[in-house]
């Protein structure tokens, strides 16, 4: 069983991720906490290489991340939603808050499957409390 295994078996209370996203993390990072979770998502990503997207959606709700949906895939992109209850706090408690973990972890998931270099954008949908994110690759860069 590999680690990832044996930790979706486990789980921990949404607080403990609140206190190093909005307030650990910020006050050790300051302006550059949003670069650094994005760049810390692809490194994550590397370790934990997922096949296929529903691999990824499983791993976004045991991570406590939020519920993650394909919404659309093009050629070159895909436009994914990220919701739920997890979500909604994070939108509810924070009056800045950032989702380039996630953002990150996509991107370097869709440059492993796909075989190109790629890179995710946010976009918040505060009254609507999801997260956007546009994953997109450029099929003359190979990864």
């Amino acid at each position: 069983m590999s680690g990832y295994e044996k930790w979706k078996q486990t789980s921990i209370p949404a607080f403990n991720d609140f206190l190093f996203r909005q307030e650990l993390l910020p006050n050790l990072f300051g302006k550059e906490t949003p670069f650094i979770l994005y760049w810390a998502g692809k490194d994550l990503a590397r370790k934990y290489p997922l096949a296929t997207m529903d691999d990824i959606i499983a791993f976004f709700e045991h991570a406590g991340w939020g519920s993650l949906s394909l919404l659309e895939e093009k050629k070159d992109s895909c436009e994914l939603q990220l919701d739920g209850p997890l979500v909604t706090m994070r939108f509810d408690h924070c009056s800045e808050c950032t989702f380039q973990l996630e953002a990150g972890f996509l991107a370097q998931q869709f440059e492993q499957q796909k075989g190109y270099v790629a890179e995710t954008f946010e976009q918040q949908k505060r009254r609507a409390k999801t997260v956007l994110f546009t994953v997109k690759w450029d099929r003359k860069d190979k990864s």
